[in-house]
């Protein structure tokens, strides 16, 4: 059991025989003690004042003698005013490790038939360009979560929404209708998102040098815009789309099947992976039925041109539009369509979307107007925002091809892992296929475990150098830690040392309680990054460990130690620190290397 729920009920049932008084456990506040205090855990005295009618130091002596004579898991206790730090025994400790060593889903809480379902939408990208750098954090963040939220007891379902109609896409279209002379990603030899992008890079250049010439011969800027001939053409070609024109709409589902299967490889090379994709084409028309619905029940207004509106001023916010005059839809209406067909297809519970903290005030309204419209989960959804994401040299703009590609990337950070293990000679001995693999391990270790740790409401700068770096709070100083136990683990094997299921019964050392009392945060981690929905409280946790882990086995032997129950302590020990690493790793989507 927790020592906090032990201690808890102890000190209820103090108050009890010291002052005749029945509190309710949720009055006794237990935290972990400061480190500059001697003690585990620290029980608040002050809620206790009313009913002991004492001073504070008084209150505390009296409840820690009480402590300390009835429960054996204290071994003692001071005090700091209005604070009783408890010391919690040996005994205690070595049982922590022995229920760690025989949990192996430890710091997990189990997903069962009555667990709330919980849809986490991310990615989200747009068919006319690649995946990004922007993209990288998105995934990683959404991807991480779920699997936190999974870890939680919850039923989870990641999905994705494709942002695959609209003008952007046409205007790679009427790029590559002008200047393609029938180009493939197998003509090409290149990427079919890669591709895709590149002509819609070619349509901004196209576009900015018509707006020029326009300009050049009197027209003002606004009105050039306006009239570019490419532009027109490819407001044209979006008519002709939502007019089903089979042409258009063959072309759109070729090149669109040209990113698709770019995307899909990305996303595996990234280790992320959804249950459900849904298209904003097959969306949109779904949402617009929706605010039809709402306006005919008297939720929306429409205006004297036809428009749709949603009029938010009770809610604190502004009008809001939903359908255009000439009833197209909006990006709010597309949202709302998805949401509708997702509640169709699973019973959700509750909604996350991972979107950048531009987007605030659009999940605000969105909410709302799901509240409106029925949805149970609409009021509650949680917009899971953060910040951006850039590089050292700046920001990046997708039409000017500025943008860092994911791919580009992924194939730059496995070449500075490369540089840096064989700069530290770390691979000696490998074959290429092993090298290439580990290298592949680090590389995206670093990649995710950089932008993971970070607090995601902040912005960001990634540097991949920096990123890649075997000592500090980094990705691969903890892989490398992580290896290192698994070459004390085998060694130990092969000398014929078995690691025990169960725990020797010895007197810890002080090193050895402080990595014990880590490994004891593990589950409460893995609940605070839930209730927080923060990958970076894993990812700082298992530094911690490892940090921890690392001060122990520099001052301690272990294979060499030859005081046998000693050493098995120490392999298990070393064990379970290794199955926390992995644990955590898991849950931002990190594999760990058993060899480096």
């Amino acid at each position: 059991m927790d020592i906090e729920v032990i201690i808890k009920s102890k000190v209820k049932e103090a108050i009890a025989a010291l002052y005749q008084s029945d509190i309710d456990e949720s009055q006794v506040q237990i935290q972990q003690t400061r480190k500059e205090f001697d003690g585990d855990k620290t029980v608040v005295v002050f809620p206790f004042l009313r009913v002991s009618k004492k001073s504070p130091e008084v209150t505390a002596q009296e409840i820690g003698d009480y402590l300390k004579e009835n429960l054996e898991e204290i071994s003692d206790y001071n005090i700091v005013k209005g604070f009783l730090n408890l010391s919690i025994s040996t005994a205690y400790w070595v049982g922590v490790l022995n229920e760690i060593s025989g949990n192996p889903q430890y710091g997990f809480k189990p997903v069962t038939e009555d667990s709330e379902l919980v849809m986490i939408e991310y990615s989200s990208p747009n068919t006319n360009k690649p995946l990004h750098l922007g993209h990288i954090r998105n995934n990683l963040l959404g991807f991480s979560i779920s699997e936190i939220m999974e870890a939680n007891g919850n039923k989870v379902v990641k999905t994705n929404i494709v942002n695959d109609r609209g003008i952007h896409i046409c205007k790679s279209m009427y790029a590559w209708i002008k200047e393609g002379n029938g180009e493939t990603p197998e003509s090409s030899n290149k990427k079919g998102d890669h591709l895709v992008g590149e002509y819609y890079v070619k349509f901004d250049k196209m576009y900015k040098q018509q707006v020029n010439e326009l300009v050049a011969e009197g027209m003002s800027e606004d009105e050039a815009k306006e009239k570019a001939p490419c532009m027109i053409d490819t407001r044209d070609l979006l008519r002709k789309w939502e007019n089903k024109d089979e042409e258009t709409i063959a072309l759109w589902r070729k090149m669109n099947g040209w990113v698709y299967k770019g995307f899909d490889e990305t996303y595996k090379r990234l280790g992320v992976s959804f249950d459900k994709i849904y298209y904003e084409s097959d969306t949109y028309l779904t949402g617009r039925d929706e605010v039809l619905r709402g306006l005919k029940e008297g939720e929306f207004i429409q205006e004297d041109d036809g428009s749709v509106w949603a009029d938010l001023e009770s809610d604190g916010l502004d009008k809001k539009i939903l359908l255009r005059s000439d009833g197209t839809s909006v990006y709010m209406t597309q949202d709302i369509g998805t949401a509708q067909m997702r509640y169709e297809d699973y019973p959700i519970d509750h909604m996350i979307y991972v979107v950048g903290n531009e987007q605030i005030y659009h999940f605000q309204v969105l909410s709302i107007l799901l509240d409106k419209l029925g949805y149970k989960w609409g009021k509650d959804l949680y917009h899971f925002s953060y910040g951006m994401v850039e590089l050292p040299q700046g920001k990046m703009k997708s039409r000017e091809g500025t943008v860092v590609d994911a791919d580009d990337l992924m194939d730059e950070m496995i070449s500075v892992a490369r540089k840096v293990s064989e700069d530290l000679g770390k691979l000696d001995g490998y074959t290429d296929a092993e090298k290439e693999n580990i290298y592949r391990i680090v590389a995206l270790g670093a990649l995710k475990y950089f932008m993971l740790k970070v607090d995601p409401k902040k912005g960001m700068m990634f540097n991949p150098e920096e990123s890649i770096d075997f000592n500090g709070n980094t990705g691969p100083f903890i892989q490398y830690t992580y290896a290192r136990i698994q070459s004390v683990l085998r060694k130990a094997n092969e000398a014929g040392i078995n690691v025990p299921s169960v725990v020797p019964n010895i007197a810890p050392n002080a090193k050895e309680i402080e990595l014990i009392k880590v490994l004891s945060l593990y589950g409460s981690c893995v609940a605070d990054a839930g209730k927080n929905h923060s990958p970076a409280l894993i990812a700082n946790y298992v530094y911690d460990l490892v940090k921890c882990f690392n001060q122990f086995y520099h001052e301690y032997s272990i294979n060499k130690e030859e005081n046998k129950d000693i050493q098995s302590f120490r392999l298990a020990l070393a064990a379970q620190v290794g199955k926390v690493i992995k644990s955590g790793f898991s849950l931002l989507g990190i594999e760990v290397p058993e060899r480096m």
